[in-house]
């Protein structure tokens, strides 16, 4: 690790959890009984970046289907359920993610900043041993707007300078992603940018300083 560098920010889904797949599955079934069909190829292209409100009021737009706030909450609390299911059904860590994330946090303070539900991001973590490690997590829900607003990882700064002391310099943290809008995210924030290909081959991971 570098000396000039003064934190990490990772990402969740895609980097952390390899739960993309098991988003998407539980989405699926979130929305069959809608009628709704929701495919993997428009799910890759379109919405693996929202968080769940936001996919669901996409979704809406694009298509043009009512979505009032109470079918919105319903269908969240549907996909929250079949994730809880099939994430207590086995590990899902990418290999070497452990291992990465105790040398990273034995070097300088690490965050999460995430489109994902908190309750999902601590049950993977607790698994894993390493709730202690992470000084901050940013969730759903945490900002007012989610990925690809800058919102999600500015208050990831602010809270790792809160719990750290330290006036720690956007331009000297890393943030870890697996996608464009997690990419962008990070950038209006003014993190240096690192793309990894669990998701999205190399050449999509635009601004990406490191793939």
């Amino acid at each position: 690790m570098s000396r000039a560098l003064q934190a990490i920010v990772f990402d969740f889904d895609g980097v952390i959890a390899n739960s993309e797949p098991l988003h998407l599955k539980a989405f699926q079934q979130a929305l069959t009984p809608e009628g709704i069909e929701l495919s993997p190829a428009e799910y890759y292209a379109r919405y693996l970046g929202y968080d769940d409100v936001g996919l669901f009021e996409a979704l809406a737009t694009d298509r043009g289907l009512p979505m009032s706030g109470p079918r919105v909450t319903a269908l969240v609390a549907r996909t929250g359920e079949w994730m809880q299911e099939m994430l207590r059904s086995g590990t899902v860590l990418f290999p070497g993610a452990t291992e990465f994330i105790r040398e990273a946090a034995s070097a300088v303070p690490i965050a999460i900043a995430s489109g994902a539900m908190r309750h999902e991001i601590d049950e993977v973590i607790d698994a894993a041993g390493m709730s202690d490690l992470f000084a901050t997590i940013v969730a759903a829900g945490d900002t007012p707007q989610s990925k690809p607003s800058p919102e999600p990882y500015r208050l990831a700064l602010e809270r790792l300078r809160e719990t750290s002391g330290r006036d720690i310099d956007p331009r000297r943290s890393v943030a870890i992603e697996d996608s464009k809008w997690g990419l962008e995210s990070a950038h209006g924030a003014g993190l240096r940018l690192v793309g990894v290909t669990n998701s999205y081959p190399a050449h999509e991971l635009t601004g990406a300083e490191l793939v």
